[in-house]
């Protein structure tokens, strides 16, 4: 079997991958690095690389590819970071994340690297979790709710504790059921805030009742909880960006607006700029 002829492209990416390895074993040389980089550990480096997969995110969400590609870059540093921490460590190296990843995903799609037909779209997603739980069970992990990541953000987590129960039956079988307990844990906060005194804890467990809920609807729905709050709050922020204009153009300041002033210029937001 003949190995491809790589393009330009690829023999340019990894020329850059090469570079940037090198640019991190030199950031992180005891005696000549940068005394920041010598300093950090997976702990400390591990909210960065959060915040980057959401900075991707939030370039993807405005459509800006310059962006895209930038952040994009930002969250492979993590990894060239991480993997440079963990070689000198002794435990693994960047060739070893590239290469479980490699095998990971042969695996996950024996249609295309094995002898499996290929299947639909549709069927896809069936085979894919098929594997998922496969490879789950040979770490032991055979509980339903295993091996989903206690350090990921709680809606993402919610999400993904749904789906994972959703698999073995244990769902909603309309969509207007999950509207139906929506209105049941509003109710239910409802008369939690309403208490003399109020428990504060009881308050913040309807909160996240109402909050679980809710990703279970946008998930039957068929819609991903974060986009939609991401957009939610774009919303938001353009509308009130009007009211901040507007009241400046008039001379005044938002801070001096009374709440009807402001909510009288929220509604022009809304008809003015078009969401």
């Amino acid at each position: 079997m003949t190995t491809p002829r790589r393009s330009e492209s690829e023999t340019d990416a990894l020329a850059q991958l090469d570079r940037i390895i090198e640019i991190m074993r030199r950031l992180r040389d005891p005696d000549t690095g940068c005394p920041w980089d010598v300093e950090q550990d997976f702990s400390t480096i591990a909210p960065y690389t959060i915040e980057e997969a959401y900075e991707v995110a939030d370039a993807v969400q405005r459509g800006n590819t310059a962006d895209i590609r930038d952040e994009l870059g930002d969250l492979l540093l993590q990894v060239v970071f991480q993997s440079r921490i963990a070689e000198e460590a002794g435990l693994f190296t960047l060739a070893d994340v590239a290469r479980s990843i490699s095998d990971k995903m042969v695996d996950r799609h024996p249609h295309v690297f094995g002898d499996e037909d290929r299947p639909q779209v549709g069927e896809q997603s069936g085979r894919w979790e098929a594997i998922k739980a496969a490879e789950r069970a040979r770490k032991g992990k055979t509980g339903v709710l295993d091996d989903i990541a206690a350090a990921l953000p709680p809606m993402l987590r919610a999400l993904k504790l749904q789906k994972r129960a959703a698999r073995v039956g244990f769902d909603w079988t309309r969509i207007d059921d999950i509207i139906d307990k929506l209105h049941e844990e509003t109710a239910e906060l409802r008369a939690e805030v309403a208490c003399d005194p109020v428990n504060q804890d009881r308050v913040i467990d309807e909160i996240g009742d109402v909050l679980f809920v809710a990703v279970n609807l946008a998930r039957r729905a068929g819609v991903d909880p974060e986009t939609a709050l991401m957009g939610c709050n774009s919303k938001f922020e353009r509308r009130f960006r009007y009211i901040e204009e507007q009241s400046e153009k008039n001379g005044n300041s938002i801070h001096n607006l009374t709440l009807n002033e402001m909510e009288s210029l929220w509604q022009e937001a809304k008809s003015a700029k078009p969401d």
